[in-house]
């Protein structure tokens, strides 16, 4: 899989103003740049069998509102897109009357490439959604837009509508309570590297 090219944010805001202007060109090329973490993000979320269905869905909105979107340094554009793709895993999950738990494996081509660490990502896998799994939604989010989908922390606080420090406070509380979730193994300070374990692909 080929790494999308890395963008500046002069580079992104200026996309987004040509994508506005109706450049699907443009807009083809923030797909191609926030594609891996969105997806993460959605993968992590949802089941897997659904995780590329919502990430079309996500962009789908995210082209249908561009508009609505003002290009300032200030508010990032991927806040912005993460907000949208946050709103629409809870929408699914809203309608959904058929999947409540998270699915138990998540392929990452780019780590899981031998046997044995194919088994232990997806045992980690397992363990740690099932441990967010039991987090109230506000702490599940604030960990998977951190650790997952592997936004910086300002963004994370804007796509939670939150200050940096109310959004790091948030973080620091949700690691807290996922350390009581998780087996004694992954505790003493694990629960980080356990989610630092799903950073966005590169």
């Amino acid at each position: 899989m080929v790494a999308p090219k890395a963008l500046t944010s002069d580079e992104v805001r200026q996309l987004v103003m040509e994508a506005q202007s109706g450049d699907t060109g443009a807009f083809s090329k923030l797909y191609d740049f926030y594609f891996p973490q969105v997806f993460r993000y959605c993968a992590f979320r949802a089941p897997a069998e659904v995780a590329e269905d919502l990430v079309a869905e996500v962009f789908v909105k995210a082209w249908e509102k561009l508009h609505t979107y003002k290009v300032q340094k200030d508010i990032p554009f991927g806040a912005w897109l993460f907000r949208v793709a946050r709103y629409t895993v809870i929408d699914a999950y809203r309608t959904s009357r058929t999947w409540e738990d998270l699915d138990e494996t998540l392929e990452d081509p780019d780590t899981l490439n031998s046997a044995d660490g194919m088994l232990r990502q997806k045992e980690v896998v397992r363990v740690v959604r099932k441990a967010l799994n039991a987090l109230p939604r506000r702490y599940r989010d604030v960990l998977v837009l951190h650790y997952i989908a592997g936004l910086p922390s300002d963004e994370v606080a804007r796509v939670l509508r939150l200050s940096q420090g109310a959004s790091r406070i948030l973080k620091f509380r949700a690691l807290k309570k996922l350390e009581q979730e998780l087996p004694s193994e992954y505790r003493e300070g694990r629960n980080k590297a356990a989610l630092a374990s799903f950073s966005p692909l590169q």
